[in-house]
């Protein structure tokens, strides 16, 4: 299950940048930059978890960087780390989700979540903050990609269009 979810989320990532390009950076910059630095946010946090699934140290000491990244490099960063959590999550054994990790929260707080739930936030996380980008997208009048998993799935897997009517 979470091999698709993170598949739905690399896929709604991608439509979600590709409209974010549509954003005049020169009428709309502030617009621009919100949505940008809201997106690179969802790509920090996904690093630092990926960070605590492998027990590894990160490098972030807030959940957004102080710089603002173009839109391209974001673009790719995000690509290259959803691709990562694709793997990841459809590589790790099942027996092991429930398996419970100890970490630092970028403020120093202890933390404690399975894989699971570290996993299971990771998704949650990047569709709430994909909303808000959508809402920047609707006070712009740009059209906002359809972040659902039930039109990813229908595009991912046309042929579940294939079936016919339905009584």
């Amino acid at each position: 299950m979470f091999a698709s979810l993170f598949a739905y989320k690399a896929w709604a990532n991608a439509q979600m940048l590709e409209a974010m390009a549509a954003i005049d950076g020169d009428r709309h910059a502030e617009q621009r930059r919100k949505a940008i630095r809201v997106m690179n946010h969802t790509f920090v946090v996904d690093r630092i978890f990926a960070a605590h699934l492998l027990g590894e140290p990160h490098p972030y000491t807030a959940t957004n960087t102080e710089e603002t990244p173009e839109l391209p490099a974001l673009t790719a960063s995000i690509r290259a780390s959803d691709a990562w959590l694709v793997g990841y999550a459809r590589d790790l054994p099942v027996e092991r989700m429930d398996e419970r990790i100890r970490f630092r929260f970028t403020d120093g707080k202890a933390g404690e979540m399975s894989h699971a739930e570290m996993l299971q936030h990771l998704i949650v996380h990047g569709a709430y903050h994909r909303g808000a980008v959508g809402q920047i997208l609707d006070a712009l009048s740009l059209p906002r990609p359809a972040d659902t998993i039930n039109v990813y799935l229908h595009a991912a897997e046309p042929s579940r269009r294939e079936h016919g009517s339905v009584a």
